[in-house]
């Protein structure tokens, strides 16, 4: 893990096209600006966890499915 000091207004860059701003900090909360390609997803940890979680749920065998009772070409 990279550990970096930065204050207010400055930045740290990730690539040639990720930019992350230090905005603030205010009772105990730090405030960040992003800036990257449309591309490039951000999300919170906490919201990514969700997302991880849904996506791994969704594509998980259901083993509530008879597939005897489904129509069959012939």
């Amino acid at each position: 893990m990279l550990i970096l000091s930065r204050r207010p207004g400055q930045s740290i860059m990730i690539g040639d096209n990720i930019e992350i701003k230090v905005l603030g900090w205010k009772d105990g909360q730090l405030s960040l600006g992003i800036i990257a390609p449309k591309s490039v997803a951000v999300y919170r940890q906490e919201i990514y966890d969700i997302i991880a979680q849904e996506n791994k749920a969704a594509v998980a065998p259901s083993r509530d499915i008879d597939l005897a009772l489904l129509p069959h070409k012939r």
